[in-house]
């Protein structure tokens, strides 16, 4: 039953209404019918602006990073020349299709094709994330009244695990999101057909989803189409296990799906039945991130979330995050937390709903989320827009750039990681320093003063013994400038430009 949450004082006969009245109500009609309000594509196209703004922004400043926005640049690169997705980063010629099974990323290419440049990917991931608010704001509306849907709208748009996503490159689990949103706006409001429909998709996305799947349909049958609901978690489950065991050791190089070794036992432990049940009872909550990830998940809901079943479905995301031998998905960083979100604030919905609250408490309960959001908002990448030094452009940007346009379309290239997503577009580019990279390139691009903390996958002694090394190889310098080396093979097409000598490397003639 829809809860009124905040009701007008009276009711006005249709003779008594005036012209203005008529026409509010007539607009009204027209929004129930669409479903969508004005001013939900307001704040649609607000958080649109603000994810586009800040990702490209990052981008511009040279803090993008090879992975991921440079990996799939190469993949969405392949689709729109019509072939299978490589990423010269992950390899020479390596089949993504054997490393994540996401498919679903062909739909970027023809953006791809008007605008051939990683900003392409960044706007689409900006777009998916912004719509997926639609859903929410419609369901809430309905149910809970029009400023509770905004003000859950806004608490999802600014939420902390969007905020790292958009902060972090671009991700293909970006489109998991507005299909996530639908698809549990149709469960809870019974419409068991159309989530299925648009849960099913989350298959071509990545291959964990098809977990997500499962339990989405294990939901439709719970609610009452058992039918479709063993079809739907019967084809996630399928597809998670064709994907894992079929389709990706069939296309890696390896034989094997790559990342099973996150799975195994503990570190430095004999990986014993004992060690097993630690890790996936007691270790899926600990180390200390872990649970402190869980709580920051289900805080800006007031963990009213938990009241909802709709919660069932973030347990996949959480139980393989948990059981991850790899600690960057413990935490709350990266883009690991972006599919939680609209599963939580369906959930938040979904619970405000069953509590069928008085005006009062409603009102308690979406404060206390927005003061949470508001709280957590500067410890998280959409504060970097209110920040000055976002707005400043280092000169050292400018440099690079003019360094970068000495290489010629179409070389063989070596970067250091946040110089990659520049080169993409239009070279053959990996990372330097890498084991997997293409030996020997034509040019190597190098920034030598890259802050400690973001030193990857090379620290500065060993970025300094590996460039000594080229060298001597008879790579040639034709650019040092303000920390960045550029390198010319011997071997390689001739370009203008001299011989300044490196700072601490040996002058090479």
């Amino acid at each position: 039953m829809a809860m009124q949450a905040f009701p007008t004082s009276g009711t006005t006969l249709p003779s008594q209404q005036s012209e203005s009245d008529k026409q509010s109500s007539a607009e009204t009609v027209h929004e129930r019918r669409s479903g969508v309000a004005w001013w939900m594509w307001v704040l649609a196209g607000a958080l649109f602006f603000l994810y586009a703004a800040l990702s490209l922004r990052i981008h511009q400043r040279l803090l993008s990073n090879s992975y991921d926005l440079g990996i799939f640049e190469q993949v969405v690169q392949s689709y729109a020349h019509g072939h299978l997705p490589v990423a010269e980063l992950k390899g020479p010629d390596f089949p993504v299709l054997g490393d994540h099974f996401s498919p679903i990323l062909a739909l970027v290419a023809p953006l791809y094709w008007l605008w051939p440049a990683p900003n392409a990917l960044l706007v689409a991931q900006a777009a998916l994330i912004a719509v997926s608010v639609l859903p929410l704001t419609v369901w809430a509306k309905r149910t809970l009244g029009s400023l509770a849907a905004a003000v859950i709208g806004v608490c999802y748009g600014l939420s902390w695990g969007v905020a790292t996503a958009v902060g972090f490159d671009f991700h293909e689990v970006a489109f998991a999101v507005p299909l996530l949103a639908f698809s549990l706006t149709a469960l809870a409001n019974d419409r068991l057909r159309a989530a299925a429909y648009w849960a099913l998709p989350l298959l071509l996305v990545k291959e964990d989803l098809g977990l997500t799947v499962a339990v989405i349909g294990l939901v439709i049958a719970l609610r009452g189409n058992r039918r479709l609901g063993i079809i739907t978690a019967s084809a996630g489950l399928a597809g998670t296990v064709l994907a894992l065991l079929v389709i990706l050791p069939a296309v890696n190089p390896t034989g094997s799906f790559a990342y099973w070794f996150y799975l195994d036992s503990p570190a430095g432990s004999g990986g014993g039945p004992g060690d097993l049940l630690y890790k996936y009872t007691v270790g899926l909550i600990t180390p200390a991130a872990k649970m402190s990830t869980l709580v920051l998940v289900l805080a800006p809901t007031l963990f009213l979330a938990l009241r909802s079943p709709l919660l069932w479905i973030a347990l996949p995301t959480l139980l393989w995050r948990g059981a991850s031998g790899n600690a960057v998905h413990w935490g709350t960083e990266f883009h690991y937390s972006l599919v939680l979100m609209p599963i939580v604030f369906a959930a938040f919905i979904d619970a405000l709903v069953r509590r069928r609250s008085s005006a009062s408490s409603l009102r308690r309960h979406l404060v206390g989320s927005a003061a949470i959001t508001v709280l957590l908002l500067p410890q998280f990448p959409l504060w970097q827009l209110v920040q000055p030094a976002t707005w400043r452009t280092d000169p050292r940007v400018a440099v690079a750039h003019r360094l970068m346009d000495q290489i010629p379309d179409g070389a063989t290239v070596q970067a250091s990681s946040h110089l990659v997503p520049q080169l993409t577009r239009r070279t053959s580019v990996s990372l330097y320093g890498w084991p997997a990279s293409r030996p020997l390139p034509q040019w190597i691009m190098v920034d030598t003063r890259v802050p400690a903390e973001r030193r990857w996958p090379l620290t500065a002694g060993q970025e300094k013994f590996k460039l000594d090394g080229a060298l001597r190889k008879g790579y040639r310098s034709v650019g040092y400038e303000d920390g960045f080396v550029l390198l010319k093979s011997p071997g390689g097409p001739g370009v203008p430009g001299t011989e300044p000598g490196l700072n601490g490397l040996p002058r090479n003639g």
